[in-house]
């Protein structure tokens, strides 16, 4: 809490994600100044009544135990984010408020996190705002061979397909570089110009 306090007494404007499942935890990290709520154990109905009561975002991370699933893993994390997305409209929370995140390397198999990965437009499709967090990630390091230093590129890869499919929020350690793949994938995919661009061309 000390330093969410810290922070906020230097900077008003940053958005400050609060990663926990406790919802005490929120509460208190929401009256020292944090945003939105990250849960990597999706969305209980304790901390979905505490984004109610802050009237905070809430990212709601697909999660398992142990990486078993009886049928298609696609289908399984789709169907636990929609149920869980529900849960928290019909309890309040406004859908735009809802971010679904498919949790990547979290209760996966690499073999299951490519699958996810090759699935995004359907997580799009759900209607709710998205986010994605491959950054650096073990099954870049398996794909590439490269240590968590050198995965950057594999990383960037990652990035562009989400943009592409929709994707509202990447997570991310290298910010900078990122961005750059952000910004060049909504300008084919999307749309996006830089300001100024129209007069950098003349």
């Amino acid at each position: 809490m000390p330093v969410i306090e810290a922070l906020r007494a230097r900077d008003r404007d940053t958005i400050v994600s609060v990663d926990t499942f406790k919802a005490g935890v929120y509460r208190r990290a929401h009256a020292a100044g944090g945003d939105l709520l990250n849960s990597i154990w999706g969305a209980s109905d304790e901390l979905i009544a505490a984004c109610v009561e802050t009237q905070s975002p809430i990212v709601v991370m697909h999660n398992k135990a142990v990486a078993i699933y009886e049928g298609d893993v696609v289908d399984e994390v789709l169907a636990s984010l929609a149920a869980a997305a529900e849960r928290c409209v019909r309890a309040g929370i406004p859908a735009e408020h809802v971010i679904l995140d498919p949790g990547i390397g979290f209760g996966k198999t690499p073999e299951h996190n490519i699958s996810v990965l090759g699935a995004l437009p359907r997580l799009t499709a759900l209607g709710f705002p998205t986010l994605l967090g491959t950054s650096r990630k073990s099954t870049i390091g398996r794909l590439t061979g490269r240590d968590v230093a050198g995965r950057a590129f594999g990383t960037a890869a990652t990035i562009a397909l989400a943009a592409a499919a929709g994707i509202d929020i990447v997570r991310v350690h290298d910010v900078a570089e990122q961005t750059d793949v952000v910004r060049v994938t909504d300008a084919i995919v999307r749309g996006w110009r830089p300001p100024g661009w129209a007069d950098s061309l003349r």
